[in-house]
């Protein structure tokens, strides 16, 4: 997931000898405010504590944002990704910080995936099974085949790939900028529209309801189509897998582990040790200027505190509503941003089973009893987790897990008025018209759990999606953490975050804005990066996104 905006080499500048930038040591010790505690502000107040800054990082629930995995209740040690729950192989900076927290992952059992033993499509009542491509009805070969001709004719795909894979930031250039050029004010639903290959109404539906990799698109139909792209263009709906035991588990351990190689503090020192009780402190509840050039922030606790620099990894919708904000710290250019930052909702319910039964074999057919489920009902998509990624053995063991229902926008409102329970049923009497003959009630062993993140009050939404016409201000929120031109009232506090990310809703972006801030905020404090190992800021001009006119 290298560019295509800001094509900078993340995992091999984090993985350098040389490391990835030093304070002057009469900084050493000074505190660095982190707000959130999810995957970005967790990498950010790692990275700064390998520096030997002091990080003091604040959280409003508990350590992983949207990276919550939860065991069912009386089974510990079982898993409900009720957030992010499957990561692409090319973000290959994320899985520098799984290999060097030592997680090991397996394959996510996405539709027609090898790790799937089987897909059922259900679609205005007919059902179709298939382990390929190849064995689902001719129709769906032909929309995938419109697709990739309608990515390649209307996008260059393959070219954008190629570039991206070689790492040439002249070549992603040259054919990512008149992409954002051409498309920015174009939904995706318009992009399939104007294409040759996808005329039909009735494949464009079938496209929609399906899709092709991890499930249907059509949620996503009313975003930019540059949303879209950036997802193909850097294989983020290919080759998914799990984090063993639960993807919660990646950011309590860089929580509690020592980073190597930290300056200034005695080895084995983690961010765990630098906080009383081994916990963040609480939500942040206000952040002002304080002159000359420091930010001072106010907890939940009432605890007031001063920095030279804060780094707010947290949707940044709370700087409008739950944080209090000084409205000087931001330009109003950046505030415009953070305003019109739009979010997509989502809801999952997750029920534990006994075990896999959906392995057993029908004597009828020869096929799995049940499948991965892609539905125009209720559920949507249904998918099946056993092993590993429901907490247990080996795959085929139990105790397992089923996402009934993994939903967005109109369909995750749909469910927000319901409890758990309700909700379960819900999709349980979906899927019983889907599976007449299969008991999927008798095999569960505990009480649901479910989400909805638009309503949770510290999220409002699961990752922010881009509309038409907002590249402008995405660019603005990406290229905040470069900031020699800023007056001096708008320095210091350093954004970071899926939201922050072109790539939101993938782990990797939420790390690699991490890292911009931690050199943002490195360069505040007079630090720099080893000459043999730029940073992202070093090698920003190079490597700039595209900066659209606002006026054409």
């Amino acid at each position: 997931m290298v560019g295509p905006d800001f094509p900078f080499p993340y995992d091999t500048f984090r993985e350098h000898p040389a490391g990835i930038g030093a304070v002057p040591a009469a900084a050493h010790g000074t505190e660095v405010a982190v707000i959130g505690a999810g995957l970005s502000g967790v990498v950010a107040a790692y990275e700064l504590l390998r520096m030997g800054l002091r990080p003091v990082v604040y959280e409003a629930e508990q350590i992983g944002g949207r990276m919550r995995s939860a065991a069912f209740d009386g089974h510990p040690g079982t898993v409900a990704e009720l957030g992010a729950m499957r990561f692409p192989r090319s973000s290959t900076t994320l899985y520098g910080y799984l290999r060097e927290t030592g997680l090991r992952t397996s394959p996510f059992p996405n539709p027609l995936s090898p790790a799937t033993p089987e897909t059922v499509i259900d679609l205005k009542g007919a059902t179709v099974r298939g382990r390929t491509l190849d064995e689902l009805p001719a129709v769906f070969r032909r929309v995938a085949r419109a697709w990739a001709a309608t990515l390649e004719d209307r996008a260059g795909l393959s070219a954008l790939r190629d570039a991206i894979r070689a790492r040439d930031p002249q070549a992603i250039a040259a054919l990512w900028h008149p992409l954002v050029r051409r498309y920015d004010d174009t939904t995706f639903y318009r992009f399939l529209v104007d294409s040759p290959h996808l005329r039909s109404f009735a494949d464009r539906e079938l496209f929609g309801q399906v899709g092709f990799g991890t499930g249907g698109w059509d949620t996503d139909f009313s975003n930019s189509i540059l949303e879209v792209l950036r997802v193909v263009a850097t294989a983020a709906d290919e080759e998914h897998r799990g984090i063993d035991g639960g993807a919660q588990q990646l950011p309590l351990r860089l929580w509690s582990s020592a980073p190597a190689g930290t300056a200034h503090w005695p080895a084995g020192t983690s961010l765990a040790a630098l906080h009383p009780g081994g916990l963040p402190r609480p939500a942040a509840t206000g952040i002002r200027r304080t002159h000359p050039h420091r930010i001072t922030i106010t907890d939940a606790d009432g605890a007031i505190a001063t920095y030279p620099a804060v780094v707010h990894t947290a949707p940044v919708w709370l700087l409008l509503n739950t944080i209090r904000t000084d409205e000087s710290l931001f330009d109003p250019l950046r505030w415009s941003a953070i305003e019109r930052t739009h979010y997509m909702g989502s809801s999952k319910v997750f029920v534990l089973v006994d075990r896999p039964f959906w392995r057993d074999v029908d004597p009828a057919t020869g096929r799995p009893v049940m499948g991965m489920t892609l539905t125009d009902r209720m559920p949507r998509g249904t998918y099946l987790l056993d092993g590993p990624l429901a907490g247990a053995g080996a795959p085929g063991d139990g105790p397992a897990a089923i996402c009934l229902s993994y939903t967005w926008t109109d369909d995750s409102l749909k469910l927000v008025p319901l409890g758990a329970a309700e909700r379960m049923d819900l999709m349980l009497d979906s899927l019983s018209a889907i599976y007449p003959d299969v008991d999927i009630r008798s095999h569960v062993i505990a009480s649901p759990l479910t989400i909805s993140w638009e309503v949770e009050r510290n999220f409002m939404g699961a990752f922010r999606a881009n509309l038409p016409g907002h590249y402008r201000y995405q660019e603005r929120l990406f290229t905040h953490f470069m900031q020699d031109g800023f007056a001096d009232g708008h320095r210091g506090v350093f954004l970071a975050g899926d939201d922050i990310s072109w790539t939101a809703g993938w782990a990797e972006g939420a790390v690699q804005t991490a890292l911009n801030a931690v050199w943002g905020v490195m360069h505040h404090l007079g630090g720099a990066c080893a000459a043999a190992n730029p940073g992202p800021g070093d090698r920003f001009a190079e490597l700039a996104p595209v900066r659209l006119p606002d006026v054409t």
